[in-house]
């Protein structure tokens, strides 16, 4: 029996393992790229971010998120460890949970697949583009400029629309609805955000930890701690990738509130603007924020506040400090959008989970048919959640197609 795997990435490479475990198939896998992993070398910042300890179901997102719940369960999070530590793949774990390869290159993660799929004996075509998937009544038949496979099975692992410059991509979802499967509207997330006005322009490159807040008018959207580094056109950072996506599915009318010191009250920060007053009385309004926050930012926090940069600070009255922690405390920035889905690491939506058995990853309607990854609308927070939903549902996708090839 033949298993085809279209798509060469995280969910595409373990899917095609996890069919080849029983050593009497044959497994083919087909990669529009001229390359496996494309994606997958750039995740975590080039380290690969390949999991996080805490992954469970409740990490997820989508129409149905209980929907990831069987594949995750089959392979967590220690089984997931083990796998990779038994294909030759040291890791470290950092507090937040965050796994890495020791080397802290995304290049280890992808050898030790391509060292298990040669091992294997998967057959790897890559720069194949395939256009249409023939449904057959003895299978299925992928075509492609200067070749052709068939097989029994088809393992959908073509990606979402996210990261296009990285091999991103709508075909999966074009391919699963010529094949009656529909999908959601898509959205980019674990993406930079934009805001209006200037307010961040002087700030690009600067980083502060701090909270984040996504309101509509008085309502909170969602709300996150960590890191927040300004850009030229908005914010960026792991707190604003992990709030990027009720922003990115919210509409029109959204603002952030930004809490620069959230570990302070209003009252606190005030009695230390007080004493930074009483001990520096001549010194200039733009020293005043020198030690608590990053110098340019609170030379702008001074100045959005109302605060003229030359005043001195024996000057500045209790009703002007209590404005300043306010701004420290909830800066307000009016919310454009997101940047698109080149610049995004995942996308909100896809195929709609309805479609396809949570435990077998089968499709509902036609039979053979398995989907797993990104294709389906099924998103993870950030911080390797998304790759252990790659690795979970590609290895169910896998293992199913083989059992079910079996019989």
């Amino acid at each position: 029996m033949t298993i085809l795997i279209l798509g060469g990435g995280a969910s595409g490479m373990t899917a095609a393992l996890a069919a080849s475990e029983c050593g009497r198939h044959r497994v083919v896998l087909v990669e529009r790229q001229a390359r496996l992993g494309r994606k997958l070398l750039a995740t975590g910042n080039g380290r690969c971010n390949l999991t996080n300890t805490h992954a469970d179901g409740d990490s997820y997102h989508g129409a149905d998120p209980a929907f990831c719940r069987p594949a995750l369960e089959a392979f967590p999070v220690a089984d997931t460890l083990d796998y990779f530590h038994r294909l030759g793949l040291l890791t470290v774990t950092e507090p937040s949970g965050r796994v890495y390869p020791y080397s802290d290159q995304a290049n280890s993660v992808l050898d030790v697949l391509r060292f298990a799929l040669e091992q294997a004996g998967v057959e790897v075509h890559t720069g194949c583009e395939v256009r249409k998937i023939w449904k057959r009544r003895d299978g299925f038949l992928l075509k492609w400029d200067g070749g052709e496979a068939a097989g029994d099975k088809l393992i959908l692992a073509a990606g979402g629309a996210a990261g296009a410059k990285l091999g991103g991509t709508t075909l999966g979802y074009d391919l699963l609805g010529a094949l009656g499967h529909k999908s959601t509207a898509l959205h980019p997330a674990l993406v930079q955000l934009c805001t209006e006005g200037t307010f961040t322009r002087g700030l690009k490159g600067v980083r502060a930890n701090g909270r984040v807040t996504v309101l509509r008018g008085s309502r909170a959207l969602a709300v996150i701690e960590g890191e927040i580094q300004f850009t030229e056109t908005g914010v960026s950072g792991p707190a604003i990738f992990e709030i990027s996506r009720a922003v990115s599915t919210g509409g029109d009318g959204l603002t952030l509130s930004l809490n620069l010191l959230p570990q302070f009250s209003k009252e606190t920060i005030v009695m230390l603007l007080q004493t930074r007053c009483a001990q520096l009385p001549d010194r200039p309004a733009e020293d005043l924020l020198t030690g608590m926050v990053h110098n340019r930012l609170g030379k702008l926090l001074g100045k959005a506040a109302g605060i003229g940069a030359e005043e001195r600070l024996n000057t500045l009255g209790p009703d002007r400090l209590d404005r300043l922690a306010d701004t420290i405390g909830e800066l307000r920035l009016t919310v454009t959008g997101t940047m698109g889905m080149d610049n995004a690491q995942v996308t909100v939506g896809g195929v709609e989970t309805a479609g396809f058995d949570p435990q077998t990853l089968e499709s509902r309607t036609v039979p053979g048919l398995y989907a797993c990854g990104e294709v389906l609308d099924i998103d993870g927070d950030c911080g390797g959640y998304n790759l252990q939903w790659a690795w979970s549902s590609g290895r169910l996708a896998g293992l199913s197609a083989s059992k079910e090839t079996e019989e």
